[in-house]
């Protein structure tokens, strides 16, 4: 943590409650905006602050991932998203985001050699993934295996030790595919196909789910860089819910396959990574491009339970960076697989093309985001809408374990413990309630 930094800031917020003033310290950010150090509110004044989804609150100090919502700026480790989505591949990314600088050719060389030769699983998984459910959504059984495999690799737990911690993130972020690639498999009745670590991350992961035993399946250039692209646009993405959670679980001393899976579980949830899938759900329900002013229409109106699914994110305020990178990569992917006139496409392109003019979109500052075209190219890959948010989670594991490392390397990081507004019922005694009407 940048303790010197801090220590020489001068800047001081000054609160009144009642009578009684208090002094909290200003910490300026690199980029971005400043914060209130209120660590010390509670001891000094007895209160709390209220802030619901933690809006308004920075929970950690990070180097890893700048986003400036309202320019529509990414940045890992201060590497432009659109630079990296041309010049990188996913796994020179991870190496980025883990170590906090670009790989030279030898580094990079050496690094994919050690994440490759993490890609198989132990043969019992095989034997755990038989205990699902054949119509098991793929997500379940991400959760589940990802946190198993704290049973399987135990040399890998002690978070002190800077090897062991170093040997889990390459384990998690090599045998993320292999799990989505079995998971996939699984869902749809096939035999599981074992890695090849002479190809790249993003075409063993295509290969793993969509060669079988009796065809070999051919990688297009195109659609490997399709995917790779779609790893790193999602890698990282500051403190959202699932980092906070994965960081959250971690500050307890939880190893990190289980902060990982706990990462997994949050966003399995359809306001966070589900939302790709919604957002193509979105397009077919439109239907035609001579049903979106209808629809626009009912977006519109609140009392309307239907949402613009793909428009609009809680940081961004303009153009999201990642969602102008994926519209030309869905435009050569149509065309690679042969669908030039995809009503799908052309709806979403009209869609966003009268969206952006709309008032109402304008002043609301809904422009569309990464989930608006990913579905679209995942679909054209081959991909079913269950499989979205399991290539999401793969992607999101180099975010992940570098959050979590930072996290653990961090020497003032305490063990999560927010604190609440309590409005339940003040001291009763027993019996009080029993001797009321029951009203349930």
């Amino acid at each position: 943590m940048a303790n010197k930094k801090i220590i020489k800031n001068k800047k001081i917020a000054k609160l009144t409650i009642a009578d009684n003033s208090y002094e909290f310290p200003i910490y300026s950010s690199t980029e971005g905006e400043s914060v209130i150090d209120i660590s010390r509110l509670y001891s000094e004044a007895n209160i709390f602050t209220y802030d619901p989804g933690f809006t308004s609150t920075a929970s950690c100090e990070s180097k890893i991932t700048y986003i400036d919502g309202e320019n529509g700026i990414l940045r890992y480790r201060g590497y432009d998203i659109e630079d990296l989505a041309q010049k990188s591949d996913f796994i020179e990314v991870v190496n980025l985001l883990i170590y906090g600088d670009l790989p030279n050719k030898e580094q990079l060389k050496k690094y994919r050699r050690l994440i490759s030769r993490h890609t198989l699983l132990h043969e019992q998984i095989i034997n755990f993934f038989q205990g699902f459910r054949r119509d098991a959504h793929p997500m379940a059984m991400m959760v589940g295996v990802m946190g198993a495999l704290s049973s399987f690799y135990q040399d890998t737990l002690d978070i002190s030790d800077s090897h062991q911690r170093q040997e889990a993130t390459r384990r998690i972020v090599a045998k993320s595919a292999t799990i989505g690639a079995m998971a996939y498999k699984y869902s749809i009745g096939q035999s599981f196909v074992s890695p090849k670590n002479n190809l790249s991350f993003s075409e063993n992961f295509l290969h793993m789910c969509f060669s079988n035993t009796a065809e070999e399946y051919k990688i297009s250039p195109i659609l490997s860089k399709a995917m790779d692209t779609i790893f790193i646009l999602h890698a990282d993405h500051e403190q959202n819910a699932s980092t906070s959670t994965v960081r959250l679980a971690g500050s307890s001393g939880a190893n990190p396959f289980a902060c990982i899976a706990a990462g997994v579980s949050s966003l399995w949830g359809p306001a966070h990574g589900g939302a790709n899938q919604a957002a193509l759900e979105m397009l077919e329900e439109i239907g035609s491009t001579k049903n979106i002013n209808k629809y626009i229409k009912k977006a519109k109106n609140k009392k309307d339970p239907f949402k613009l699914m793909g428009f609009g994110h809680r940081v961004y305020k303009n153009y999201d960076p990642r969602a102008k990178i994926l519209k030309g990569i869905c435009q050569k992917v149509l065309k690679h697989v042969g669908i030039k006139n995809d009503p799908i496409l052309k709806l979403a392109m009209t869609l966003e093309k009268i969206a952006l003019k709309d008032k109402y979109f304008i002043e609301k500052r809904l422009y569309p985001n990464v989930d608006f075209y990913s579905g679209i190219i995942l679909r054209a890959i081959g991909f079913p809408p269950e499989m979205f948010t399991v290539i999401f989670a793969i992607s999101r594991t180099a975010g992940w374990t570098a959050q979590w490392t930072e996290m653990i390397e961090d020497p003032i990081q305490k063990i999560g413990r927010p604190r609440q507004l309590y409005t339940g019922n003040k001291s009763l005694k027993y019996g009080t309630i029993r001797s009321k009407k029951n009203t349930r």
